[in-house]
């Protein structure tokens, strides 16, 4: 058996003399080699044992010391002192409040491989890991961690998740550097759409990644929603954070205040709402109308409708197009003031795309689903709730559609103004080069950066406009300036006009996910904290 033990040592490469020493309590100075000879001399224990003081180890007492120090010889099989650790098993159970149980299957040894180590051990007083057992471990470890990155990037296609997501690889050299070579290939696209000033981004309607962040939030929305009297500030404060998918469509309806807070009065006022819907198309929606001016009002939407996301098939359906036709169409007429302006179509895709959300399954591929598959009842239903919801959302902005929608061009003033004061080097670069804040900025406020971001982003940054107390208008100016000061650095690098409008036109926010919109609106309430109630504390004293 002495045998046994001697050639399973001797082929252990992680044998430790100090530990050994330590361990078999040899005569003599502390750490000194154990004699020749000596059964198990060179056997080492999984944790090395050390009278040294190693960052991130358990650390020997001191009484362990002495006692070692001035005990003179100690017996071949004498227990380690107290602190010290001889096998895994005793660390594990020292350290168990340490331990994941999520992790637990890492530590599984089957049954041979623990008699394994017991016959490595026999004769001791303790099972040790042999060199064999250990990689076998870990290699068990490293398999399973691999087959379950593959696995999970498997279902989840990097094309949808954003910049930050971790690929799907193959643990190859080759291919990582087929990776860096087909970068070339989206920075072509990409200078491909900026050959087109004015072109909308290419909108993505959902992403795989974005639901997991909000789902442990879950819980919360769903103690305030079934409250008998919802508490509005409390829905607020969770959403202005991020929305669950399968919460976001009924908190919509709510921050719009399209719901009353009384939840026994939510059916009847649905009820009532989407029946009056009705009864709006009946009364004024009609194509054959004399008006001179409803035409013109019908001819512009009915222009701009299949403009909108030409490269997504659902909204080219005509069904599709009909149903905001008549909510934009219908808007107008109720809004003789502003009355439709080229932009608003933008702003009814986001409820749309909710609402039909709500009416499907989560795995639902939206841009290819053919709407004349969902009955005429749930279209009429996504239709009402997007019209009262946008009716709702326009209320706060209405300034910015009146004639020479003066809302808008004091809000480009108070952007080139808050631009000045934050970073006066990007403002006089823009000025430098002929770049007025009009002719890159009426669109951000126009059509709330839905032609900036990718759709799914623009759903995440409308639960922030949404949760807003005082409306979203003051905010999102800053939303706008800390967009711009995002892409200082490219922009400082263009030195020409042209350059600079075809960079402001065409931001590469393709790749976008909810991470970045997160960043985007911390900064953005950093800004409003410093700048809205102190505007002139930062002006230059002439």
């Amino acid at each position: 058996m002495d045998n046994n033990v001697e050639q399973a040592a001797a082929k252990s490469q992680t044998a430790d003399s100090t530990a050994a020493t330590t361990a078999a309590g040899a005569p003599g100075t502390p750490g000194a080699p154990l004699q020749a000879g000596t059964p198990g001399a060179n056997a080492s224990t999984f944790w090395k044992n050390s009278g040294r003081r190693v960052p991130g180890r358990p650390s020997p007492k001191r009484e362990l010391e002495k006692s070692v120090g001035a005990g003179g010889a100690a017996g071949r099989g004498a227990a380690p002192g107290p602190g010290m650790v001889s096998t895994f098993t005793e660390y594990q159970k020292s350290v168990s409040d340490a331990w994941d149980m999520g992790d637990d299957e890492f530590c599984i040894i089957s049954s041979t491989e623990a008699a394994a180590a017991a016959a490595v051990g026999a004769g001791g007083d303790a099972a040790r890991f042999s060199r064999q057992v250990s990689q076998t471990v870990a290699l068990n470890v490293i398999e399973t961690h691999s087959r379950s990155n593959q696995n999970h990037n498997a279902s989840r296609p990097t094309s949808e998740c954003g910049p930050d997501s971790i690929p799907a690889s193959r643990s190859s050299t080759e291919e990582s550097r087929e990776d860096r070579r087909s970068l070339p290939d989206s920075n072509e696209n990409r200078s491909r759409l900026r050959n087109y000033p004015g072109r909308p981004q290419l909108q993505k309607i959902s992403s795989n990644c974005q639901d997991s962040e909000y789902e442990t939030k879950i819980e919360k929305f769903q103690v305030v929603l079934d409250s008998p009297q919802l508490d509005l500030v409390a829905l607020k404060k969770i959403s202005w954070s991020g929305v669950p998918r399968k919460m976001r469509a009924v908190s919509w309806r709510l921050l719009s205040k399209y719901l009353p807070p009384s939840s026994e009065r939510r059916m009847a006022v649905l009820e009532s709402k989407r029946q009056g819907y009705q009864d709006l198309r009946h009364n004024y929606f009609r194509v054959d109308s004399q008006d001179e001016t409803q035409q013109d009002t019908y001819r512009q939407i009915h222009i701009d409708v299949p403009r909108m996301n030409p490269q997504i098939p659902l909204f080219q359906q005509q069904l599709v197009q009909e149903m905001f036709e008549r909510i934009l169409f219908i808007w107008a007429i109720r809004h003789p003031a502003s009355g439709y302006v080229q932009g608003i179509n933008d702003l009814v895709t986001p409820f749309f795309i909710v609402f039909l959300q709500e009416a499907l399954t989560p795995n639902t591929d939206l841009e290819k689903y053919d709407m004349s598959a969902l009955p005429e009842e749930t279209r009429n239903i996504i239709e009402a709730d997007s019209f009262w919801c946008l009716s709702k959302f326009l209320d706060c902005i209405q300034d910015n559609y009146i004639f020479a929608q003066l809302g808008i061009q004091e809000k480009v003033n108070q952007l080139k103004d808050l631009i000045q004061r934050i970073d006066v080097n990007l403002h006089r670069h823009l000025q430098a080069h002929g770049v007025d804040y009009l002719q890159f900025s009426f669109r951000w406020m126009n059509n709330l950066l839905t032609r900036e971001l990718p759709l799914h982003c623009t759903i995440r940054l409308w639960d922030t406009y949404l949760a807003e107390s005082d409306g979203f208008a003051l905010f999102h100016l800053y939303v706008c300036a800390a967009f711009l000061l995002h892409w200082k650095e490219q922009l400082m690098q263009q030195n020409d006009f042209q350059g600079l409008m075809l960079l402001l036109q065409n931001l590469p926010t393709h790749n976008w996910s909810d991470r970045q919109i997160n960043v985007l609106l911390a900064e953005a309430f950093r800004l409003k904290f410093t700048y809205a109630d102190a505007p002139k504390h930062l002006e230059t004293k002439s």
